[in-house]
């Protein structure tokens, strides 16, 4: 049976979206609309640093009870309601440690019924921590698992073509997928 391998963020959820609403809310006279996030992370178009960035969305990134907020995917879960059973299913993101529990909390509250494994690389490795697997290529190069990486991330789906695995952009504002959520899903049900 192959596997999809799903990213987290801006894939099964919708985190930019909502952190950017809550920016929005708390700097109104400053931020544009979500559509206008051509580049992520988007803290030059916001004029701010990315540390300012980075704290803000590990702010959310770490609650749970931020986390309690961020909505499914709806296409995804009917996709998976349909084509699912057909599959294996893990979740990869790429985070800070400290936020990879409610990630894989809210992962498995949503989506447990066909994802049941969830797995992290750590991005800002802690003092001490080994150096393997510090991208999602290298960590499903190690799996040497038959599956697919869907993420939003051009870098990501580059990294994994150059390693000869399988992987498909997922449409966002900032990357240059030519293909609708509609039409990726579709290609997947004949993965």
């Amino acid at each position: 049976m192959r596997a999809i391998v799903w990213d987290v963020d801006d894939v099964l959820n919708n985190l930019t979206e909502y952190w950017l609403a809550r920016w929005r809310a708390q700097h109104p006279q400053s931020v544009p609309d979500y559509p206008s996030i051509r580049k992520n992370p988007p803290h030059e178009l916001l004029s701010i640093s990315f540390e300012t960035y980075l704290e803000s969305l590990d702010e959310i990134r770490a609650s749970v009870s931020a986390h309690e907020k961020l909505t499914p995917n709806p296409q995804i879960m009917e996709w998976l309601n349909h084509h699912g059973h057909r599959y294996r299913h893990l979740a990869l993101t790429a985070r800070p440690p400290h936020t990879a529990g409610p990630a894989a909390a809210w992962v498995l509250n949503h989506f447990g019924a066909w994802i049941r494994s969830v797995a992290f690389v750590p991005t800002r490795k802690p003092p001490g921590w080994p150096d393997y697997d510090l991208t999602k290529a290298s960590y499903l190069q190690w799996l040497n698992l038959k599956a697919i990486l869907i993420d939003d991330s051009t870098t990501n789906v580059t990294e994994m073509k150059e390693k000869g695995l399988d992987a498909m952009l997922f449409p966002q504002p900032w990357n240059d997928c030519s293909q609708s959520v509609s039409e990726i899903l579709e290609q997947l049900a004949h993965y």
